[in-house]
């Protein structure tokens, strides 16, 4: 139970990075002429360099996932890996519920995938620097 609600509570900072994210890229760089609450679960817009609302898309989810990186880096200096795909999946399961099918552009899925490997290498990375001295983190027995 505790490890569910923590699960949870790293989703609702998830999705808390992506709109703090998304909000300042439209306020530096209006882009965009109105906020839309779907944008993190948008994967029908046209994927095009022209397209501001793409592009607002792609990098509020890349800098989401590098920030909840370091995040999850902080609060669980283990097994950064596990928090990182339990986010993603239950990112997917929400956006398929929230567009009413299941995401099948394929640049969406490149997006998402290298915000995935972004976001487990770096917080991968930094928790081992930071907790290296720890004797049961350098020890791989507990995995």
């Amino acid at each position: 139970v505790i490890l569910l609600y923590s699960r949870y509570s790293f989703n609702r900072l998830f999705y808390s990075f992506y709109f703090k994210i998304f909000t300042y890229r439209l306020r530096f760089n209006v882009l965009l002429d109105h906020f839309d609450g779907l944008i993190p679960f948008d994967f029908k817009t046209e994927p095009t360099e022209s397209n501001s609302k793409y592009l607002v898309n792609l990098l509020s989810l890349e800098l989401t996932y590098f920030c909840s990186g370091l995040l999850f880096a902080a609060v669980v200096r283990r097994r950064v890996w596990d928090y990182a795909l339990t986010v993603t999946l239950v990112h997917v399961m929400i956006t398929s519920l929230v567009m009413l099918e299941f995401p099948t552009v394929w640049q969406w899925w490149l997006a998402l995938g290298s915000g995935l490997f972004l976001m487990i290498c770096n917080g991968q990375l930094i928790a081992y620097f930071t907790c290296q001295s720890e004797q049961s983190y350098a020890s791989f027995s507990i995995y």
